[in-house]
C-alpha cells in the first residue's frame, strides 16, 4: 500500500512554510492556475480553497495539472537550482581540477550562496564534492596495486599527507593499508545520486554506502575486524552485480537487487531489514507500521535504530521508511537523496513482491 498523506490542512500549512520535510511526498494542485509544485516552491502562496494536494507527480498530471517552471516538480530539487546545475556540469566536465572559491566567483555565483545550497541539497560543499571526486581517482588507482605516490598524483593532491588525510576519513585507514588483495574488497561505484563504496566477499556483499555517509568509516573498521584485517581494495563478483543492478535501478529498468548479501546485526534488527526488503519499489511505510509487521507494535523506536543501522543501503530500502505524519525523516545518506530515490521508485509498479536475494550469516 501507499504510505497515507496527512490532511490537507496539514500540507497547507508545509505549504505556507515551504516545508521540505514533504517534498517529493506530496504536491499541490492549484485550480485557478492549472499548476502543480513543490510544497517548498518560491511562488506567491495561493488561497487555501483554490488547493488540492497529491501523493505523486503522475496523479497530479492525469487530474490535467501542468509543471510549476519555478519550483519545477518533474527535476530533482538540486537539478531545479541552475547554479547547482551549471557547477555539476562543470565538475563533471573538470573532475581532476583542482577547484577553488576563486573559480566559483569567476564564473559569476556568489561563493557564500553556492556553500548554502550545496550544504542543503549535499550535505556538503562544492568544493568538498570537487575534492572527493579527486579521492575516487586516487582510490582507483591504489586498487591496481599502484603505489600511494602515484594514487596521490592521480587524484591531483599535491601533498602526500593531504592524501593520506582525506583517504583516512573516507575509509577508517591510511591509503598504504589496503592492497589489492583481501577477503574483502572494496570498491567504489559511481550512480546518478552520488558515488558509493561496496564491499564483498567472494560470495556475499558486506557493504553498500554512500561515501559521505558520517557513519562509513567505522563501518569499514568493523568489516576489517570481521575479516582479521583482510580487507583490500578491488571486486569480488558480487560487487559486479550490484553494479548492474544499481545501473538497472537508476536507468528505470528493474527494481530488484538479487546480490547475495551478509547482514551484520542482532536478530532484531535483522527481522527489521527482512520486513524492509518486502517494501515494493514504488511504496512507504512508517516506523510504527514495519513495528506492526513483525509483531512487535511497541518497538517503533527500535525500529527506527535498526532501520538507521542498515549498512546495504537501495538494496536493504530503509529509504522507504517515513515518519508517521508522512514527513522524510533521517536518512544517513541524506533527505535530499531519499527524496530523489523515493521519485524514482513512482516510475516502477510494483504489481508483486520483490524477488529477495539469499542472505549469509555474518561472516567474510
Amino acid at each position: 500500500m501507499m504510505f497515507d498523506l496527512p490532511d490537507d490542512d496539514t500540507l497547507y500549512l508545509a505549504l505556507l512554510n515551504r516545508d521540505a520535510g514533504f517534498d517529493g511526498q506530496a504536491y499541490v494542485c492549484v485550480a485557478t492556475t492549472g499548476i502543480f509544485c513543490r510544497l517548498t516552491c518560491p511562488a506567491r502562496k495561493p488561497l487555501r480553497a483554490n488547493c488540492t494536494f497529491r501523493p505523486t507527480i503522475g496523479a497530479c498530471i492525469e487530474a490535467g495539472f501542468r509543471p510549476c517552471k519555478r519550483c519545477k516538480p518533474l527535476e530533482p530539487a538540486a537539478m531545479a537550482d541552475p547554479q547547482i546545475a551549471t557547477l555539476l556540469a562543470a565538475l563533471d566536465a573538470q573532475p581532476d581540477k583542482r577547484w577553488a572559491e576563486g573559480d566559483i566567483t569567476r564564473m559569476g555565483f556568489d561563493t557564500s550562496t553556492i556553500r548554502r545550497a550545496f550544504k542543503r541539497h549535499y550535505g556538503m560543499t562544492f568544493l568538498e564534492m570537487a575534492r572527493q571526486r579527486r579521492l575516487r581517482e586516487g582510490f582507483e588507482t591504489l586498487s591496481t596495486g599502484a603505489k600511494v605516490i602515484t594514487a596521490q598524483h592521480d587524484a591531483s593532491f599535491d601533498s602526500a599527507s593531504g592524501f593520506r588525510a582525506a583517504f583516512s576519513r573516507l575509509m577508517g585507514c591510511a591509503p598504504g593499508d589496503l592492497g589489492p588483495k583481501g577477503l574483502l574488497l572494496a570498491s567504489w561505484i559511481a550512480t546518478p545520486l552520488g558515488d558509493m563504496i561496496a564491499i564483498s566477499s567472494a560470495s556475499h556483499l558486506h557493504l553498500l554506502e554512500f561515501v559521505d555517509r558520517k557513519a562509513l568509516p567505522a563501518e569499514i573498521r568493523a568489516l576489517q575486524r570481521l575479516s582479521k584485517g583482510s580487507l583490500g581494495l578491488g571486486s569480488h563478483g558480487p560487487t559486479e552485480q550490484v553494479r548492474a543492478e544499481l545501473q538497472a535501478y537508476f536507468n528505470g529498468t528493474s527494481s530488484q537487487f538479487l546480490t547475495p548479501l551478509a547482514l551484520q546485526g542482532s536478530a532484531f534488527a535483522q527481522t527489521v531489514w527482512a520486513a524492509l526488503r518486502t517494501i515494493p519499489a514504488g511504496e512507504r511505510r512508517s516506523y510504527s507500521q514495519i513495528a506492526r509487521i513483525i509483531g512487535a507494535p511497541q518497538a517503533t523506536r527500535a525500529v527506527a535504530r535498526a532501520n538507521g543501522a542498515n549498512q546495504i543501503a537501495l538494496v536493504v530500502p530503509c529509504h522507504r521508511v517515513l515518519g508517521a505524519d508522512g514527513a522524510l525523516t533521517g536518512y544517513g545518506g541524506g533527505l535530499w537523496r531519499k527524496q530523489r530515490l523515493l521519485e524514482i521508485e513512482q516510475t516502477f509498479r510494483a504489481t508483486t513482491q520483490p524477488l529477495r536475494a539469499p542472505l549469509s550469516a555474518a561472516s567474510a
